[in-house]
C-alpha cells in the first residue's frame, strides 16, 4: 500500500478516533430489530452465527451472514434485524443507551456479562458490532467515499482477526480497551484496503490516482509536507513537469486541482488540531501552512462557510 494511502487510512484511525470505541457481542432470539440512532460516524458489524441485514435510509437492505464484515457509515440512523420487515423492538441512542419502541430502559437489564448484550443467552443469533465514536475531519475523504453499506467477505486474515476480537470482546483485563481498539483498527483497515484495492468498486479518484506516476507522486508530497508553502509551480517542479500538465492531470484524475486539494487537507488537519489538542488558532495555523491565525481563519470561513470557532461550537468534543 502507498505512503498516500498510509497516510490517509492514519487520518481516518489515529489518535483519539481509534480509542474508547464502542465494542459489543449481542445475543440475540428471532424475530429481533435494533434501530440505531447513535450518530456514531463508522461502524462495523460482523455475525459469529445467524444472519443480519442491515437497512439504511440511503439504499435497500443488504444481508450479513457469517463469514461477512459490513462497515456502516454514519451518522444516519440505520436497522439491524433477523428480517427487512421485523418490527423495530429497541432503539440504540446516543451513548448507546437502549430502549424499547415503549421508551423503556433495556440497556442493564439485558446485560449478559462483559460488553455481552441481550434478551436470552440462549440465542440462535450471535453478533459483534464495534462502534467509532468520534471520527477526525481528515478522514472524511475517506468516509465520504464509502456506500452507506459496505458488505465484504472475510478472508484468511480477516478471518484470524474477527476470531481474535471475538475471543477478546468479553474479557476484563488491564488495557483490555486498547486491546480491543487495535483489533478493530486491523479489521477495518484490512477491509478497507480489499475494498479499495477491488476492481469495479467505485473508489474514490484521489485514491486511483496515486497509482499514476506524476499525480501519485504529487499527492504524496502534499499528504507528506501539508505545511510546506507549495504553489502549484513548485509542486510541478518537484514531480518534474510543466505546471500545465500536473494542474490538468491531477484535476482529471483526483477531479479538484492540486491548491483546492491541498487547501481541504489544510483545513482538516487544522480542524483536527483545534478539537483534539491545545493548540491555539496561531499555533494551528502555521503547523499546517498559513501565515497567522487570521489567513487561517479566512479559509476557513471561504471554504466552510464559518469560522473555527463557530465549527468548534457545533462539533462533537474531542477531548
Amino acid at each position: 500500500m502507498s505512503i498516500l494511502m498510509d497516510d490517509t487510512l492514519a487520518g481516518l484511525l489515529d489518535g483519539p478516533r481509534a480509542r474508547g470505541a464502542f465494542l459489543l457481542r449481542s445475543i440475540l432470539t428471532p424475530p429481533w430489530s435494533l434501530r440505531i440512532e447513535d450518530r456514531a460516524p463508522l461502524s462495523l458489524v460482523t455475525m459469529v452465527r445467524g444472519r443480519a441485514w442491515i437497512t439504511s435510509a440511503e439504499g435497500d437492505p443488504v444481508a450479513v451472514e457469517p463469514g461477512e464484515i459490513a462497515i456502516v457509515r454514519g451518522p444516519t440512523p440505520y436497522t439491524v434485524a433477523d428480517e427487512p420487515d421485523t418490527p423495530v423492538q429497541v432503539t440504540v441512542g446516543p451513548g448507546q443507551v437502549c430502549t424499547t419502541v415503549e421508551g423503556v430502559d433495556v440497556g442493564e437489564s439485558r446485560l449478559l456479562g462483559v460488553r455481552t448484550w441481550g434478551p436470552d443467552p440462549g440465542g440462535s443469533t450471535v453478533m459483534l458490532s464495534g462502534t467509532y465514536q468520534l471520527q477526525r475531519e481528515v478522514g472524511q475523504r475517506l468516509i465520504g467515499a464509502l456506500p452507506p453499506v459496505l458488505v465484504r467477505p472475510v478472508d484468511a486474515e480477516d478471518a484470524a482477526l474477527v476470531s481474535l476480537l471475538e475471543a477478546e470482546v468479553g474479557k476484563d483485563k488491564p488495557g483490555q480497551e486498547l486491546v480491543l481498539d487495535r483489533l478493530l483498527d486491523l479489521v477495518l483497515v484490512s477491509v478497507l484496503r480489499a475494498w479499495l484495492a477491488s476492481p469495479g468498486t467505485g473508489s474514490p479518484g484521489w485514491y486511483r490516482a496515486q497509482h499514476d506516476p506524476v499525480v501519485g507522486e504529487a499527492l504524496r508530497l502534499l499528504h507528506a509536507d501539508p505545511a510546506e508553502a507549495w504553489t502549484v509551480a513548485t509542486l510541478a517542479a518537484r514531480c518534474r513537469v510543466s505546471r500545465a500538465a500536473l494542474a490538468r492531470r491531477f484535476t482529471a484524475l483526483v477531479g479538484e486541482p492540486p491548491m483546492n486539494y491541498l487547501t481541504s487537507l489544510r483545513l482538516a488537519l487544522a480542524a483536527d488540531l483545534l478539537r483534539e489538542t491545545d493548540a491555539t488558532l496561531g499555533s494551528a495555523a502555521r503547523q499546517v501552512g498559513y501565515s497567522s491565525a487570521f489567513a487561517l481563519s479566512s479559509a476557513f470561513k471561504r471554504v466552510r462557510g464559518m469560522s473555527p470557532r463557530e465549527y468548534l461550537r457545533q462539533a462533537v468534543p474531542a477531548r
